[in-house]
């Protein structure tokens, strides 16, 4: 099957979307398409909102059309679906981008299309939801008139030395030709080489437990900050002891949130349920680390009282919004279940963050950005994300943003030494 001539279609320009389209754009037409018009117009523009792509990298992707133009996806011959893949309210699998991306290349492919899913499922989701949407929308046939594959994201945002052509791909297809043709496909743009799958579900379920494997790691150093915190003893001074033996692992505690870790094991669990088998240790692990926001909040709750501070007429400054440090990447954020929780308790709360969009925030979180410096003056502190912004900051020039003479800071990152921020005042806690 050669598909070298084939025009691609990138279908979704996020995170995940973007990069991809930028590296095939250096060497093939590719068509980057997106239903959010203000999205195109900003990347025709140069511009890249995510950060994952500079202006010089957009430029230099010579054969990439953007558009929101649903006629233009008919030239295509391979689409590559990049939507999100979230969870409900419930803790249950969304697949409606999927579902609506799906109905879309339906709509648009032809007779010997290829359809490849990058986005994050549970095993079987591809030929148990995904095929029958293709077929019905196009007339086609699975395996004859158009097939699939499956090759998921390993996208780290923020990250500039893990990036897509230096991360392994997983690639998987539908029928053995299928499988060289994705093989080659994206051979042609992946430096460090691919790995090929068996099968689509073999794929599938690979990417759902890199994250869930990680989740549970941090699930387990997380409850260790738990039970420390009441021995009295501090959790990083523990993990780095341990950490002098050759084989242990150092996962650090923390709120886990973000696009993957925080999401994707509930996909793997609904799968399991659905199949008559309910997980025990990833939900378990899942439990515990959605906790942390709250357990977090509690405490910090518990040392103003502790200290005197009046709760239900402080300022508590929340220092960091985005899900990990250094991105301006807000999905899924469990900042925001610790400032709910801090404002249960009558705390006002201001947030501060120099990577985030303030405007993506207040639509997302319904949170206000603010801005946090010696006129702010505070009760407390949480400093919740590491940017390296708030790195170079030392104690001292925390504690003039206090008003208070015992505050407690918060430092949920373990980003500054703990004796030195308790000689600068504060009433330090941390995981």
């Amino acid at each position: 099957m050669n598909i070298k001539n084939q025009k691609i279609a990138i279908i979704g320009l996020g995170y995940v979307g973007l990069p991809l389209a930028v590296e095939f754009g250096k060497i093939r037409p590719v068509l980057g398409f997106d239903i959010n018009d203000a999205r195109i117009a900003e990347l025709r523009s140069g511009k890249d909102s995510t950060l994952e792509v500079t202006a010089e990298e957009l430029y230099a992707a010579t054969e990439l059309n953007f558009s929101s133009d649903y006629d233009k996806l008919e030239e295509c011959g391979v689409f590559i679906v990049t939507v999100p893949t979230p969870i409900d309210t419930a803790n249950r699998p969304d697949l409606t981008p999927l579902i609506k991306a799906s109905e879309t290349v339906g709509k648009a492919m032809n007779d010997g299309a290829i359809v490849i899913y990058e986005s994050t499922v549970y095993p079987g989701c591809t030929e148990e939801v995904c095929v029958p949407i293709l077929e019905r929308e196009s007339g086609l046939k699975f395996n004859e008139g158009f097939f699939c594959g499956y090759s998921p994201e390993r996208i780290n945002p923020g990250d500039k030395v893990n990036t897509l052509t230096t991360i392994k791909k997983i690639t998987s297809g539908s029928t053995p030709e299928v499988v060289e043709a994705v093989d080659d496909l994206y051979k042609s743009i992946i430096k460090a080489g691919t790995w090929r799958a068996s099968s689509l579900k073999v794929a599938e379920a690979a990417k759902v437990i890199e994250n869930s494997q990680r989740d549970l790691n941090i699930a387990f150093v997380n409850e260790l900050s738990v039970i420390f915190d009441r021995l009295g003893i501090d959790t990083l001074e523990v993990l780095e002891a341990a950490g002098s033996k050759w084989n242990f692992l150092p996962f650090r505690p923390g709120m886990v949130g973000g696009h993957c870790i925080g999401v994707d094991p509930y996909y793997l669990t609904h799968k399991a349920e659905e199949v008559g088998y309910h997980p025990q240790v990833i939900l378990a692990g899942r439990r515990i680390n959605d906790n942390m926001a709250r357990y977090a909040a509690r405490n910090v709750i518990r040392l103003m009282l502790r200290n005197g501070i009046d709760v239900a007429r402080s300022t508590v400054g929340v220092m960091g919004i985005t899900f990990k440090e250094n991105c301006p990447d807000i999905r899924n954020s469990k900042i925001a279940d610790l400032v709910t929780e801090l404002e249960s308790w009558g705390a006002k709360v201001v947030v501060t963050d120099p990577w985030a969009s303030a405007d993506e925030v207040k639509h997302e979180y319904g949170i206000q950005l603010g801005f946090i410096d010696e006129s702010s003056k505070v009760d407390s502190l949480v400093v919740a994300v590491g940017h390296n912004e708030f790195r170079a900051m030392a104690p001292d020039q925390l504690k003039k943003f206090c008003k208070t003479d015992k505050p407690v800071l918060a430092d949920v990152k373990a980003l500054y030494n703990r004796h030195e921020a308790a000689n600068a005042g504060f009433t330090v806690f941390r995981f």
